[in-house]
């Protein structure tokens, strides 16, 4: 990274992000266009079994999740990642991957736990369809999606330096 005449990295947060998302930009887009095929069918099943089938919301927010992300892995490992595959055995990183996406299953559940609890509070705004999708899908997903480009890139498709 570039260093400021002083000899140390650069303190303002918008340089140092500027130039995080230069140099990984490209990952990123992928990590994105795979993440939003899989968020499409994350959400689109989530609905279809909650709503189509009256599943609770919870087992409904699971499926879906755990088929999305099989999808999701890869399309990460053959895409976003495809340089990094080298001798990394597939098993392993599959492995790492759905344990991080069960961090990530959590994280979006904590927020629909925390919308049901706020629906015994104010139901009319809490105990709604709209509400559980808010929930589940655009606050989990968006702090769950934010944690996993982190453990993805760093724990599960490692550069062939770092294995």
């Amino acid at each position: 990274m570039p260093q400021t005449p002083s000899g140390s990295r650069p303190r303002n947060p918008i340089t140092r992000g500027w130039r995080l998302l230069r140099s990984h930009g490209g990952e990123l887009f992928r990590f994105v266009g795979v993440g939003g095929t899989a968020y499409c069918i994350d959400v689109g099943l989530f609905n279809l079994l909650m709503l189509g089938l009256d599943w609770p919301d919870w087992i409904a927010k699971t499926t879906a999740t755990v088929i999305a992300t099989t999808f999701a892995f890869f399309g990460n490992r053959y895409w976003t990642w495809r340089d990094r595959l080298g001798s990394s055995a597939a098993h392993r990183q599959y492995l790492l991957y759905f344990f991080f996406n069960g961090i990530g299953l959590l994280i979006s559940l904590a927020c629909l736990w925390a919308n049901s609890g706020l629906a015994q509070v104010w139901p009319e705004y809490f105990d709604t369809v709209l509400a559980k999708n808010l929930a589940a899908n655009v606050i989990g997903v968006g702090l769950a999606s934010t944690f996993r480009f982190y453990a993805y890139r760093t724990w599960v498709f490692r550069s062939a330096g770092r294995l």
